[in-house]
C-alpha cells in the first residue's frame, strides 16, 4: 500500500497536525517507509513464539489500599470555582 498525497493531507487532518504544502511530500515518503517496515514485520514468522505479557517476570510491589484523609467534601468543593448539589460545576460542553 503506498500512500498519496491526498492521503497524507487526510491523515494531517485527522490527527489535527499541521503539514504545509512543502513538507507533504516528504510526510509521504516518512509514511510509505513505516508502511514498508510493516510489511516487512508481517513476513516475520512468530507462530512459535510466545506472547509477551510483561517485558520482565518480577512482580510488582502493591501496597494496601488505605483510606488516610477522607471525608473532606466541604473542603474540596470550596476550592472549585462553582459547586451544586455537593458535585462540581462546569460549564456545558457537548451541544
Amino acid at each position: 500500500m503506498a500512500v498519496d498525497d491526498e492521503t497524507v493531507r487526510r491523515i494531517a487532518f485527522l490527527s489535527r497536525l499541521k503539514v504545509d504544502d512543502d513538507k507533504v511530500e516528504a510526510t509521504k515518503e516518512e509514511f510509505n517507509k513505516i508502511l514498508n517496515w510493516i510489511e516487512e514485520l508481517n513476513e516475520v514468522n512468530t507462530d512459535a513464539v510466545e506472547e509477551l505479557v510483561a517485558v520482565n517476570e518480577i512482580p510488582l510491589r502493591q501496597r494496601q489500599d488505605e483510606v488516610t484523609a477522607g471525608q473532606q467534601k466541604d473542603a474540596i468543593l470550596a476550592n472549585a470555582p462553582a459547586a451544586e448539589y455537593d458535585y462540581f460545576s462546569v460549564p456545558k460542553v457537548v451541544e
